[in-house]
């Protein structure tokens, strides 16, 4: 699996050596942080102005996304194609699947784009990690799952505000019930640190993780196919290749699940600022 990666060698282009075999001698190239750092396309590492390999995927990702729907919807047909079939069913699983069965249909109609866009754009930034000559999850850098978070950070937080007003919000976010007695501060004091704190950093940080993790063991399984590609260590490689095949499997049903698990946080989230507080 070819990946430009940044290192201290500039004529080095790959993420691993791909002279290195068993019994060669050397040791296994496992991956490691360098496998998720990537060269400039355009422009100045040092200068932090440059556009490198997860920008393009994430252009690239919002294009198709864009590209697809506008492909599906230009000009639906009562009787739809199969373009505009996807997408509508794409569509309403997440309208009535997540925004409605989390928020409901009074309140949630007007989410609806948010959260789809959301979710669509989230299982693209997943899916590239198996497509080929991309194969790099662009959720796997953390700056991209942290943005979206925050995005939906202002929104609960703007809309609870708006909702409830300073007073009611704060009783929301700090989950405030006079009948908890003498622990009411101390509970107060928690829930107001987990909820803005620590709820934003979680949402990043679970959708990022899972990302990271899965591409290193493709990655690993990868590398490791090609290492044992060498005499005895030919069968082992086959049992490795395998390994690929079962984690990209895997990785396909992963990156569903992450993007439906973020969108559906969101919502949780939005029900939450909305709701009222007794």
């Amino acid at each position: 699996m070819k990946e430009p990666a940044v290192s201290a060698d500039p004529t080095q282009t790959l993420a691993f050596d791909t002279s290195c075999h068993l019994f060669d001698g050397c040791g296994f190239p496992a991956p490691g942080l360098h496998s998720f750092l990537f060269k400039p396309l355009w422009g100045d590492a040092d200068s932090s102005v440059y556009f490198n390999k997860t920008m393009l995927l994430a252009l690239l990702g919002s294009i198709i996304i864009v590209g697809f729907f506008w492909a599906a919807f230009a000009k639906p047909k009562v009787v739809p194609g199969k373009l505009q079939l996807v997408a509508e069913a794409g569509y309403d699983f997440v309208r009535r699947g997540v925004v409605y069965e989390t928020i409901g249909k009074k309140e949630g109609d007007k989410y609806v784009p948010l959260v789809v866009s959301l979710f669509f754009f989230v299982w693209m930034m997943n899916l590239w990690s198996i497509i080929p000559v991309a194969a790099f999850p662009v959720t796997a850098i953390i700056s991209y799952p942290a943005v979206l978070a925050g995005i939906v950070y202002i929104i609960w937080v703007s809309l609870t505000f708006k909702r409830h007003g300073f007073v009611g919000a704060f009783k929301n976010f700090t989950g405030y019930d006079k009948t908890l007695g003498p622990v009411l501060p101390l509970s107060m004091t928690i829930e107001f640190f987990s909820n803005l704190l620590v709820r934003p950093f979680t949402h990043a940080v679970r959708l990022f993780a899972n990302m990271f993790a899965g591409h290193t063991l493709l990655l690993l399984f990868t590398i490791a196919s090609w290492y044992m590609l060498n005499g005895i260590g030919i069968a082992y490689s086959g049992v490795s290749f395998v390994m690929v095949i079962v984690m990209t499997a895997f990785e396909l049903f992963i990156q569903a699940v992450q993007a439906y698990v973020f969108v559906l946080l969101t919502c949780s989230y939005i029900q939450g600022a909305l709701a009222e507080h007794h």
